[in-house]
């Protein structure tokens, strides 16, 4: 699967928000991801910001209209097709939180909307406060993909956004089968049905903590 860049023509267009406690990274996942920059200065986000890409996925282009909410724009989740939950491995507190995330992430969305777990700065091995172990375990049982990154040095962020893009566009493609239909035919940002818990454990995942 090859990046693709070039934003004005596409097949898709997915919104995926990012979701998390303050001071976790989620900026710059956005910013790596999208723009492949790094800020050691970046500040909490205020408000909410906003980026897209595309990529290739199989023979489709597929847009990904990114949301960063800092946690207060709940009205921001809706139309939202996937999600990257994430959490600093080296803080536990952060990663306490995901529950509860997760509950207000799932009370403004559809059911069957695609998460990604994510355990951010896993370049800080050293201070690794969360195992992996805990993580995917967590999860398996909420029935979320999981990675573990790092946007300072780059790992997996390519990985968890092209993921979760993938298991939509996917699904989008078996749902369309079911129907008799063409995939290109459905709506732009249609809320899909993501695969059973077997999912997770497709997901490349790359332990900085391991139990």
């Amino acid at each position: 699967m090859a990046a693709y860049r070039a934003d004005e023509d596409y097949d898709y267009l997915y919104k995926v928000v990012l979701i998390g406690d303050s001071g976790v990274g989620k900026s710059n996942l956005l910013s790596r991801f999208t723009r492949n920059e790094f800020s050691l200065e970046s500040k909490s986000t205020i408000g909410v910001e906003f980026a897209t890409r595309s990529i290739r996925v199989e023979d489709k282009i597929v847009k990904a209209q990114i949301w960063d909410t800092a946690g207060q724009e709940s009205a921001y989740y809706r139309g939202a097709v996937g999600a990257l939950l994430v959490y600093d491995v080296t803080r536990h507190v952060t990663f306490e939180n995901v529950e509860r995330w997760l509950k207000e992430l799932r009370g403004h969305t559809d059911s069957n909307i695609v998460i990604m777990l994510v355990g951010n700065k896993a370049d800080l091995r050293h201070l690794c406060a969360v195992s992996t172990e805990d993580a995917k375990a967590f999860a398996e049982r909420e029935n979320t993909f999981f990675m573990e990154t790092s946007a300072l040095e780059s790992m997996n962020v390519e990985n968890a956004f092209t993921e979760v893009l993938t298991q939509i566009y996917h699904v989008v493609s078996r749902k369309a089968l079911d129907i008799g239909g063409d995939p290109a035919a459905l709506p732009k940002g249609q809320t899909i049905n993501v695969g059973g818990k077997d999912d997770v454990s497709a997901v490349k995942k790359v332990g900085c903590c391991n139990a």
